[in-house]
């Protein structure tokens, strides 16, 4: 399978996911889509992709858009994330993380994010970000 037009490798390199990569993202005007080719490093051991990757990979692109939508005037951490599976993803199929920010505020950021392996819903997670960098949040 061939990467999907316009991802690239993703921009945001992290110790955590460095033994996934490789990653790609596309930056689109109003948020950010992740994608993966499922590979072992992706899976538990019943070749499926691990819950705990679709977690981490929904909170990073659903934290990207969020930065996308506030203009990149911030600083977010993640104050609550669900995460719900309703099927599985398995070894060679593109599974794209695909984020929309649902409201921005002063202080938070709240956004939803669909999982797909190979254009089936696969899981569905929701996001919220409080945004460290406004003057609000900062302690004294």
């Amino acid at each position: 399978m061939t990467i999907p037009e316009g991802f690239k490798p993703h921009f945001r390199k992290s110790p955590l996911t460095d033994p996934w990569e490789p990653l790609y993202s596309k930056v689109l005007e109003d948020r950010v889509q992740l994608g993966i080719l499922a590979n072992n490093a992706h899976c538990n051991s019943r070749g499926f992709v691990h819950g705990g990757l679709i977690a981490t990979l929904a909170d990073n692109v659903m934290g990207l858009s969020c930065h996308v939508a506030l203009k990149d005037q911030s600083g977010l951490v993640t104050v609550n994330l669900n995460t719900d599976f309703l099927s599985s993803g398995r070894i060679g199929q593109w599974i794209l993380f695909d984020a929309f920010v649902v409201k921005t505020g002063r202080t938070l950021c709240f956004a939803n994010c669909t999982i797909t392996a190979d254009d089936k819903v696969i899981s569905r997670a929701q996001g919220i970000f409080s945004n460290v960098g406004s003057q609000d949040t900062k302690r004294k």
